[in-house]
């Protein structure tokens, strides 16, 4: 009869290998993302996507008025600041649960030099702030004219050739 080996905490083991992977993945993205600044309180999520034409930047702002968010650009870099702020002053005490963070955001992301800092728009809707960033049109090539200057014996020739024709 042969015997079989059973190592009931192998699978969770493999779990558990396999959760580590997943988490220092998901903490070392974090900790490469340096476009929260040290003075935020919260840090809206963002998406970015990149056409050929331009930039797109989402940010999730539920809860800020779009009035009360600054953009700008400065040396290729986008800083994005503003506040959500309570409209109402409530007890806590009447709360089981508080999540939704107030307070100031600021994030800051470096674009290329490709970047239109000239033509940036952005408009909020239902809570998501679109900022638009179009990339600076290609310079095109042109045809460059060589000028060729002609030395003093060869001026001295040219004005001998006219005197001769004429």
């Amino acid at each position: 009869m042969n015997m079989l080996r059973q190592e009931p905490w192998s699978l969770l083991n493999q779990i558990q290998t396999e959760m580590n992977r997943i988490l220092e993945t998901r903490l070392a993205d974090k900790q490469n993302d340096n476009s929260n600044v040290v003075t935020s309180q919260w840090m809206p999520a963002v998406d970015i996507k990149e056409d050929a034409h331009q930039f797109v930047l989402y940010a999730d702002i539920p809860g800020v008025d779009p009035n009360q968010i600054e953009i700008a650009m400065e040396n290729n870099v986008l800083t994005i600041k503003g506040e959500r702020t309570e409209e109402q002053q409530q007890e806590r005490d009447n709360f089981s649960r508080l999540e939704r963070i107030k307070g100031v955001f600021y994030r800051r992301f470096s674009l290329p030099d490709t970047a239109d800092d000239e033509k940036i728009s952005a408009q909020a809707k239902h809570g998501v702030l679109e900022i638009i960033i179009p990339k600076k049109e290609k310079s095109k090539p042109r045809k460059i004219a060589i000028t060729v200057q002609q030395t003093e014996q060869q001026k001295l020739e040219t004005k001998s050739e006219d005197r001769v024709k004429k």
